[in-house]
């Protein structure tokens, strides 16, 4: 009998896999086997014994599947076939790179033409040339990642499975051109919830989009403070950003009148750790204050929760809020059109009474 790689065997049934599918507890398995265990009322992962979320979703994991058939004679068989297009664009992508040095500008055309475009280069294989290009620094590859994760949510999910988390954290962390489409991509594939997790979970993610948030241009900021929102969706990554030093970063770029730092700010704000941090850095109720009296209304409606946060954690800090007359800016604001600003308004001035 021939042995296959664990990786390539359902942890049910022990059988090379066919079609793989990834659940939300990160594990693959066969998809009729997990659906079996599934429509059997089981609400655990076979792996790790822990629950899953009501209908979780079965993501087909394509690389693995890929990887399978290309040395599986009878999953190649069983694992679905391109049409004709399939062929020509793998013989398009094989041709590229004898036209050019680099085979980057003409796979960047491609995925910016549209959904067969990508497709090409996606059944080609050549993805795993971009991540290369993109690992070392080269922005037209980690823009044409970004167009190919445009492709839905199988692909993203594909995409993080082939090691673009490595390829686009490396490209973050080198700065340059490069990093801000890297982070762009990364924001991309983030949202998908699991993909969520494993970028969060990456060693190297999180530190690299603090890091472009400290060093970076406005440009890199933006998009470092917008792949951090998207992350910091899943709480877990709210923790992981607070011990990579972002809010500090965040609380600067606020400072400088972005409203996507103050956002991600609220988020922060939700865990204990973040709390803690914010009440640590030096004149964050003179940001805070700053954003609510002139920022858009998104911005204000996050300043003012945040302020409230951290003025119900510190004494101190409501005392300065009080100087800095936010009685008189909650005043102007409890009416305000936006029912979310009003009414963070209205809670803020029950936590400064308080005092």
């Amino acid at each position: 009998m021939e042995a296959w790689p664990d990786d390539f065997l359902c942890p049910i049934t022990l059988e090379v896999m066919t079609d793989p599918v990834i659940l939300p507890s990160g594990h693959t398995f066969e998809r009729r086997s997990i659906q079996r265990w599934l429509d059997g009322g089981h609400l655990t992962c076979p792996v790790t014994n822990l629950p899953l979320p009501p209908c979780p979703p079965l993501i087909p994991n394509h690389a693995l599947r890929r990887l399978i058939a290309a040395v599986s004679p009878s999953a190649a068989a069983a694992a679905p076939v391109p049409a004709d297009g399939g062929a020509q664009a793998r013989q398009e992508a094989a041709a590229v790179p004898a036209r050019s040095a680099s085979p980057v500008p003409a796979l960047l055309r491609l995925a910016k033409s549209g959904a067969a475009g990508r497709r090409e280069v996606l059944e080609s294989g050549n993805a795993a040339v971009l991540l290369r290009h993109a690992e070392a620094g080269d922005e037209a590859a980690a823009r044409a990642l970004l167009h190919l994760s445009l492709d839905g949510d199988d692909t993203r999910v594909g995409l993080v499975a082939d090691g673009a988390v490595d390829a686009l954290s490396a490209a973050v962390s080198r700065g340059g051109p490069a990093a801000a489409s890297a982070a762009t991509a990364l924001t991309s594939l983030a949202t998908v919830d699991v993909n969520k997790c494993t970028i969060g979970a990456h060693p190297s993610a999180i530190p690299a989009l603090a890091g472009l948030l400290r060093r970076g241009g406005p440009r890199e900021r933006r998009e470092a403070a917008t792949a951090l929102f998207e992350l910091c969706k899943l709480p877990e990554n709210r923790r992981r950003a607070v011990r990579e030093g972002a809010a500090p970063a965040l609380a600067d770029f606020a400072a400088d009148g972005s409203a996507r730092a103050v956002e991600v700010l609220g988020l922060l704000a939700r865990c204990r750790e973040g709390r803690q941090e914010l009440c640590r850095i030096p004149g964050i109720v003179s940001v805070l204050t700053g954003v609510a009296k002139s920022g858009n209304a998104r911005a204000i409606e996050q300043a003012l929760l945040v302020l409230n946060w951290i003025c119900s954690e510190s004494n101190e800090l409501a005392l300065e809020a009080i100087k800095l007359q936010a009685f008189d800016l909650c005043e102007a604001l409890v009416n305000d059109d936006n029912c979310k600003i009003a009414k963070n308004a209205v809670e803020l001035v029950r936590t400064l009474e308080k005092q």
